[in-house]
C-alpha cells in the first residue's frame, strides 16, 4: 500500500477508513470489515462517539492475531471543549482509554475552535472562547508535549487554513505534521497544497466522496453528486472503475492521503482497490478543471462574530 512519510522516517498509509456518522455495531463491524480487507488506517474523532466501538473492533482483531497493534496507525482527534491546556492531554487519555490503546499514532486538533470546557456543541456565543484567550499555540504546545512523552507518535491539525497554519509555524517547536481538511476535485485546495508542501505538512482529505450521508440540515439546496459529474464518470469507465475510485486515486497521485467513509464491505474493499486505478496525466489535468471551491462542510455552524470566529477558513 502507498504510504506517506513522517520527518522521522515513520510511515502512514495513504488510504485509511473515515468514520465520521458511523456508530455503534455499524462501526464496529465496518473497522473489522476494513481491517479483513487489508486496511491499516482507522480515523476517529472524539466528537464522533465512536470511540469505544472501534475499541472494541481493535481488540477482536488483536485477539484473533490478524493483526498487531503495531501494524495499524490509528488517529483520534482534540474536540473544540479541549483546548484548554490543562485539557489537552486528559482529552488525549479519555481517547486513549475508549480505543483501549496505550497510544495514538495521531492525534489532532480537531478544528481551529474553542469552546468552554465541558460544552460539546454551543448553543450561544456564551459557550464559545475566543482565541484570544486560549490561543491555538498555547493548545499546540500540549500536543506537542503528549507527544515528547508517547501518547501519541504524530500530531497535526485538522481544518486550518494557510493563514493559520502561518500565524501558527513561528510561535512553535514542531510544525503540525498532518492538516487534514476537505478535498475532491470541487475543492482542490491548491494554494493550500503548495503551502503544506512547503512546510513538509502532509494533508489528509476528508469527505473525498462528498459526504452524501451527512444530515440534511448540514446539505445545501441542490448540492452537486460527485459521482455524477461526466469527467468523473468518463475516466471511470476509461479505466473500467467506479467513480468513488476514481475520486480516491486521485488523491493518491497528487501525494496526499485520503480517508473515505463508508459501512459497506464491498465499498470499504472497493474503496482500498482504488490504488490499483492507474489514472494518467489526461485524467489529472482534466480533474483540474473540475475545481469549483465547493465546500460540503462549510464551518457556518461554527461562525460567531462576536467572539471572533468570522470565517473558519478565513475566506
Amino acid at each position: 500500500m502507498k504510504t506517506l512519510q513522517f520527518r522521522n522516517g515513520d510511515t502512514m498509509p495513504a488510504i485509511g477508513l473515515g468514520t465520521w456518522k458511523a456508530k455503534g455495531e455499524e462501526v464496529k463491524n465496518a473497522v473489522k470489515a476494513a481491517i479483513q480487507s487489508g486496511y491499516r488506517h482507522i480515523d476517529t474523532a472524539a466528537i464522533y462517539g465512536n470511540e469505544e466501538a472501534i475499541g472494541e473492533a481493535l481488540q477482536e482483531v488483536f485477539s484473533e492475531g490478524s493483526v498487531k497493534r503495531e501494524d495499524l496507525f490509528i488517529t483520534s482527534k482534540l474536540w473544540n471543549d479541549a483546548h484548554h491546556p490543562e485539557n489537552v492531554i486528559p482529552a488525549l487519555k479519555d481517547s486513549l482509554q475508549k480505543l483501549k490503546l496505550e497510544y495514538l499514532d495521531l492525534y489532532l486538533i480537531h478544528w481551529p475552535i474553542a469552546f468552554k470546557s465541558g460544552v460539546p456543541m454551543p448553543e450561544g456565543p456564551s459557550d464559545f472562547v475566543p482565541l484570544s484567550e486560549v490561543p491555538l499555540e498555547a493548545t499546540w504546545q500540549k500536543m506537542e508535549e503528549a507527544k515528547e512523552q508517547g501518547w501519541a507518535k504524530h500530531v497535526g491539525v485538522s481544518n486550518f487554513s494557510q493563514k493559520k497554519l502561518n500565524d501558527l509555524l513561528p510561535k512553535v517547536k514542531e510544525a503540525p505534521e498532518i492538516n487534514q481538511v476537505e478535498l475532491h476535485p470541487l475543492l482542490q485546495q491548491k494554494e493550500l497544497k503548495a503551502f503544506c508542501d512547503e512546510n513538509n505538512i502532509h494533508l489528509t482529505a476528508y469527505s473525498p466522496l462528498g459526504s452524501g450521508d451527512r444530515s440534511e440540515q448540514m446539505k445545501a439546496d441542490n448540492e452537486p453528486n460527485l459521482f455524477d459529474i461526466p469527467e468523473i464518470k468518463n475516466i471511470a469507465e476509461k479505466h473500467d472503475a467506479h467513480p468513488a475510485q476514481v475520486l480516491v486515486n486521485w488523491h493518491l497521485q497528487r501525494g496526499t492521503a485520503v480517508i473515505p467513509k463508508s459501512v459497506t464491505p464491498s465499498h470499504i474493499e472497493s474503496n482500498l482497490q482504488a490504488e490499483k486505478v492507474a489514472l494518467d496525466q489526461e485524467d489529472m489535468n482534466t480533474i483540474a478543471g473540475l475545481d469549483k471551491h465547493y465546500r460540503y462542510i462549510t464551518g457556518k455552524f461554527f461562525e460567531m462574530p462576536e467572539k471572533g470566529y468570522d470565517s473558519i477558513y478565513d475566506e
